[in-house]
């Protein structure tokens, strides 16, 4: 049976190609063989990959893409089929051979590569989850081969990415989002006893990625239990864990956890879970008389609270649970009795607001329930309730690291002592259950943190000192614009020669290093436990350094220096940045996932070299029309020109640079300042001006 076609538009040709817009514009009028349009329409027209593929390679355009895109590549030509479940087994098998037997996998002849593939996956087969056994034959070896270079070229984990990225297209699953790493860790520390000890069973219901399981693991948890309804999230989560934390022992099924528990019986030291939101088709009426539902039967429309029982149920009495849930499972009505059941059983600890735009719906601030099973201890008379959902503008990105010891300082200090928990304003309370008894049982944190009553002094003080902030600011950014004085070059446009920033580092005008996540047990030098990290936020955000180095390792270790561009290896579009180190920059740790260019600043000047970096031609030619994307500097483009030219675009780079810090401060200030005295106005604390 012939494959079906893959239909790409012209961006994608160009990024596939690794050449403009424009380039292919070109190839099309001017080359009578180029392949024509096949659908689409006039305005956007839509062409066969296999024949755009086949006609660069007649003209010896073969696009030097990264091994990990011409893995993706090659995934889109075959349609039709679950080629990404099948190759998921193969990753694991040959993640866990050294680079050297790597290699020499991928240089076999494609008879052989497939024959020794399944052997490799047979091999492994008992260690997974729905896998038999694959039988590869020749027409696999591309596939494979490519599988092997991405590992050699980006590790397991940017391989297990775009397999299941594929995947999860081909299963046009919907609802299947990871859960962000920081928020992963954030849940997975609650977990931490007084003592300092962490449980040793963690289990995940709806574990999807595996992320939260990797943080529980990376926390100390010794057993790793999760179920995923999806076939291909419980074989990729099963894989992705045993490559990242082989010392760990990991059981993943798949299959449906409220109808079809895969661990019936188990007792867990603790639960993780961000279940799937809003699922009707759990089996309600089957399930009536469920012996999970100790809280009462979940409603048709409450799916949540099932998962809230089904958490509870596996867990050991005084073991903890923390789920990350939407908002109305703490106030729609048909939940009302099951939330009167937990709150009167002590089995639900903690409800926290978070701020919009964390995970997806990125529209609404999402909650974490802290819940406990409960044990021969007499229930504790009031809950946490904290309210972060304002704490953060969402143009913004989030700041983990204060949002994370905020919650964690507030839990550790209830958690030591309820009774007397110190109330923090507008922020965190120990709620007297006896409160919550409303008529809706209504558990949305805001609606039970009293706002305390503001100083009229106070408030003035406040206003003006962040009007003279703001005015000073404003001055900064005025400064910074009359700085800029720009002139046309008085020609038709200027091109210049290009090179490669691969030429660049074969002629040693810079070296290009990267990064990757640690997972090594190895203790950390003392020359590194103590350094800040730069994390790929940090860069993205054009903060100071805010990763620790025990949590944020990263392989190779890598001190930055001052002028070193740096450049996140995975970003949204709109969210990539180049970063230029400075002098606070210069001696922190290099966090995972990051490249650094590292150049000789006799033969180049960094600030030309990252402004150029991020050109629009060089966006376009890397990522087309994909908002998540992996950027791969070696393929971008930079002017030859003399270090003295070179020295005026850096000036030039730096100055714009300033100026966009500039507005992004004042903006930061600006709104900051219109909240605090809007908040001052409607409490009553400042009087609006006569006129």
């Amino acid at each position: 049976m012939s494959q079906p076609s893959v239909h790409v538009t012209a961006a994608e040709i160009a990024r596939f190609a690794g050449v403009t817009r424009a380039t292919v514009s070109n190839w099309r009028r001017r080359h009578p063989d180029f392949p024509g349009p096949v659908a689409g329409s006039e305005a956007s027209p839509l062409y066969d990959l296999t024949a755009i593929r086949a006609w660069l390679k007649s003209r010896g355009q073969t696009p030097t893409v990264t091994p990990i895109e011409e893995l993706r590549n090659l995934l889109r030509l075959r349609i039709g089929t679950p080629v990404a479940t099948r190759l998921l087994p193969f990753v694991y098998a040959t993640a866990r051979l050294d680079s050297a037997e790597q290699a020499k996998l991928a240089k076999l002849t494609d008879n052989d590569l497939a024959i020794a593939a399944t052997r490799a996956v047979t091999a492994h087969a008992a260690d997974l989850p729905v896998t038999q056994g694959e039988d590869f034959g020749p027409d696999d070896a591309e596939l494979l081969r490519a599988v092997l270079n991405g590992l050699l070229a980006e590790g397991g984990q940017a391989v297990l990415d775009v397999l299941a990225e594929r995947e999860l297209t081909d299963t046009h699953s919907i609802g299947a989002y990871r859960t962000p790493q920081p928020l992963a860790d954030l849940m997975a520390q609650f977990l931490h006893t007084d003592n300092g000890s962490y449980p040793a069973i963690v289990f995940d219901p709806a574990c999807g990625t595996g992320s939260l399981l990797e943080a529980a693991g990376r926390q100390g948890a010794i057993r790793l239990l999760g179920q995923d309804l999806l076939e291909v999230q419980a074989l990729r989560s099963a894989v992705r864990l045993k490559i990242a934390l082989p010392g760990r022992h990991t059981v993943i099924q798949a299959g449906d956890s409220i109808r079809a528990d895969a661990f019936a019986d188990l007792q867990a030291d603790a639960v993780l879970c961000s279940p799937p939101f809003a699922d009707r088709d759990r089996g309600h009426d089957t399930l009536i008389y469920d012996p999970r539902w100790t809280y009462g039967v979940p409603p048709r429309g409450e799916s949540e609270l099932a998962w809230v029982q089904h958490a509870l149920a596996h867990l050991a009495p005084g073991g903890y649970a923390v789920l990350l849930l939407p908002p109305g499972t703490g106030f729609r009505s048909p939940g009302r009795s099951i939330r009167t059941e937990l709150l009167k059983a002590g089995a639900l600890r903690a409800v926290i607001a978070l701020p919009p735009g964390i995970v997806v719906p990125l529209h609404i601030g999402l909650h974490l329930w802290v819940l406990r099973r409960p044990d021969q201890n007499p229930p504790t008379d009031s809950i946490l309730m904290m309210d972060l959902s304002r704490q953060s503008d969402r143009r913004e990105t989030i700041d983990w690291t204060s949002l994370t010891d905020t919650v964690l300082a507030s839990w550790r200090s209830y958690l030591g002592d309820p009774a007397h928990f110190e109330p923090v304003p507008e922020l965190a309370r120990a709620v007297p259950v006896v409160e919550l008894f409303g008529d809706n049982v209504d558990l949305t944190p805001v609606r039970h943190l009293h706002r305390t009553k503001l100083d009229p002094a106070e408030a003035s003080r406040q206003a003006r000192a962040l009007l003279e902030q703001l005015h000073r600011s404003l001055g900064d950014f005025s400064a910074a614009i009359d700085a800029q004085s720009w002139a046309d070059s008085e020609t038709e446009g200027k091109t210049w020669r290009t090179a490669t920033v691969s030429d660049l580092a074969k002629g040693g005008m810079l070296v290009v290093r990267r990064t990757v996540r640690d997972t090594s047990d190895t203790p950390l030098s003392e020359e590194h436990r103590t350094r800040p990290v730069l994390r790929s936020r940090d860069v993205a955000t054009s903060s100071r350094a805010t990763g620790v180095a025990d949590e944020d390792r990263a392989a190779p270790p890598i001190v930055v220096e001052t002028g070193d561009v740096l450049l996140p290896r995975v970003a949204a579009r709109e969210q990539i940045a180049c970063r230029v180190a400075d002098e606070d920059d210069a001696g922190c740790l290099l966090g995972p996932n990051l490249t650094v260019l590292r150049v000789d600043p006799t033969r180049i000047d960094p600030w030309f070299l990252a402004g150029f970096l991020l050109s629009e031609e060089n966006l376009v030619a890397a990522t087309g029309l994909r908002q998540d994307v992996s950027l791969e500097p070696s393929r971008l483009k930079v002017p030859l020109l003399p270090l003295h030219e070179q020295h005026r675009y850096g000036r030039a780079f730096y100055n714009l640079n300033w100026l966009e810090h500039a507005a992004r401060k004042a903006r930061n200030l600006a709104f900051n300042t219109a909240r605090t005295i809007s908040d001052g106005l409607t409490r009553g604390a400042l009087a609006p001006p006569d006129s």
